[in-house]
């Protein structure tokens, strides 16, 4: 990888973090999001990773936005969970979380090699100890012994519909584990077309919690989805089915 090309400076932000997420950055852990966005701008000179490249737009819709879903811990003790990223693409929600919670384990899978490359590389720039790759794709990874059932939490952001996520994670949840999926707009009668999916998969919807975004005051919604029994060994389906026939 080339040298890091000269940035803006991202925005501290102390005092949004802590009234938004409860939560703010020590010195290390800022320095280390500051190094990761010179990092993504960089690669993005040679292949697309991302648009937004703003050093306010990238603070909000890349690092605050990947600590949304998991507000809840970030603040409060919790066990040291083991934790996958589904389809991270440059590393979004899984670098932001494995820095703010470097005591937690992530797995960042997603089926693009070029991508694992780039995070595996900036891992290792940024000093993260916690973080393991998986190239594949999601339906092969849901079926894969050592990997089915195993995660206490699943990521998901801007993947698929919401009933094609939840087919994505909750195979790879052991029963108890808990799964993220970071959306946009959502509804009420999204809503009960989840649910049906979900049920089917072993897990029943906790909860959704609706955000503003901080600085654009955009709407986000989280939907957490709990596993509470096995997911059936058909799910998920082959390759491009679950996309192709939502549940």
């Amino acid at each position: 990888m080339r040298d890091e090309v000269e940035t803006s400076k991202l925005p501290e932000m102390s005092d949004l973090w802590r009234e938004t997420l409860g939560w703010q950055p020590d010195a290390k852990q800022q320095e280390q999001f500051q190094r990761f966005y010179a990092l993504v701008l960089t690669a993005n000179q040679q292949f697309n990773l991302t648009r937004i490249t703003e050093p306010l737009e990238f603070w909000e819709k890349h690092l605050w936005d990947s600590l949304l879903g998991i507000a809840q811990f970030l603040s409060a003790p919790s066990p040291p969970f083991n934790a996958i990223d589904i389809g991270t693409g440059a590393g979004f929600p899984g670098v932001p979380i494995a820095i703010a919670r470097p005591d937690w384990h992530l797995t960042l899978l997603d089926s693009t090699r070029k991508k694992i490359t780039f995070v595996q590389e900036s891992v290792k720039t940024l000093g993260l100890e916690n973080v393991n790759f998986w190239v594949d794709r999601v339906e092969q990874a849901g079926q894969h012994r050592q990997h089915r059932e195993y995660y206490d939490l699943a990521l998901i952001r801007a993947v698929a519909s919401a009933p094609v996520c939840a087919e994505y994670t909750l195979p790879l949840l052991k029963i108890g584990g808990l799964a993220v999926l970071y959306r946009g707009q959502w509804t009420e009668e999204e809503s009960e077309n989840l649910a049906i999916a979900v049920e089917q998969l072993g897990g029943a919807i906790e909860s959704s919690k609706r955000f503003l975004t901080p600085l654009t005051q955009s709407v986000r919604h989280c939907l957490y989805l709990r596993k509470i029994a096995p997911t059936p060994a058909i799910f998920p389906r082959a390759t491009g089915i679950p996309t192709q026939t939502p549940l």
